[in-house]
């Protein structure tokens, strides 16, 4: 019960469809594990709803919430919806990003570039500044973002790794105007993780077998050869987003099984 008392919004707390768990569906269920009332938000209410209808079958306290974070106003009236349910928002989890139709700097479509950072850092910067004033009020608030390895390293994908770094900068950026407020802001940058977004969409992406497309990242882990899960991410979360993490802000975590260690 390390969330007991708290309430929580995960945006992005839906999946895509696949045979594992993805990262904003495993915290939204470990949050709500550990004592949170969450509210699981998600472009695809179906799947926002599932993921609520499983925090509820576990005996838990969820809701579900249709938004599209690039969309007008859609920001504010997830924070205004999380107020009325809640009446107060103590943690900010930001978990939407994409990566469809990326590609290295010389071939990459404009129109795709665009798309991208709309989704992965424009979206995530709306939902923190609506976010801060009810946090602001209270004193209080714990945002987690998720960015990416590929933040720090990459070459094939120059506009989700480009959004991943000014994920990172947004997050040490809001943590140092918001500390004397009471805000911590972190980030997590997970590395190969066995998620459907990753596997999944790769394989579907690249015609390959799923599997074959699993063995290929495992191979390139250096912790026991083998991908984090979603759960990795959720409980990395779990630790930033909790009181246990009071005195940490602005922090860029990998999660990565030691991928980052080998950079430089």
């Amino acid at each position: 019960m390390r969330l007991s008392g708290k309430t929580a919004i995960v945006v992005g707390a839906g999946q895509t469809p696949g045979s594992t768990i993805g990262n904003g569906r495993a915290i939204a269920l470990l949050f709500a594990r550990e004592g949170a009332d969450v509210l699981c938000v998600d472009r695809d209410c179906a799947r926002a709803s599932e993921t609520a209808a499983m925090i509820a079958e576990e005996g838990g306290r969820a809701g579900a919430l249709e938004a599209n974070i690039v969309k007008p106003d859609a920001a504010e009236a997830i924070v205004a919806a999380a107020t009325a349910r809640f009446g107060r928002i103590d943690i900010l989890v930001n978990n939407v990003g994409i990566g469809d139709g990326d590609g290295p700097a010389h071939k990459l479509d404009e129109a795709a570039f665009d798309r991208i950072m709309t989704v992965n850092l424009k979206g995530m910067w709306l939902t923190i500044k609506a976010a801060i004033p009810v946090m602001r009020e209270q004193k209080s608030g714990a945002i987690v973002n998720i960015s990416s390895l590929a933040s720090l390293a990459g070459g094939n994908q120059v506009a989700y790794e480009i959004s991943k770094a000014g994920v990172n900068r947004l997050t040490t950026s809001v943590a140092q105007s918001n500390a004397r407020h009471g805000i911590r802001c972190n980030a997590i940058l997970p590395g190969l993780m066995d998620t459907p977004m990753a596997v999944t969409g790769i394989a579907e992406a690249t015609g390959q077998e799923e599997e074959a497309v699993r063995q290929a990242r495992n191979a390139r882990v250096p912790l026991g050869g083998r991908m984090g899960t979603a759960w990795d991410t959720a409980y990395a979360a779990l630790f930033l987003a909790s009181d246990e993490a009071r005195f940490i802000t602005g922090v860029l975590l990998p999660v990565d099984g030691g991928m980052s260690s080998r950079i430089g």
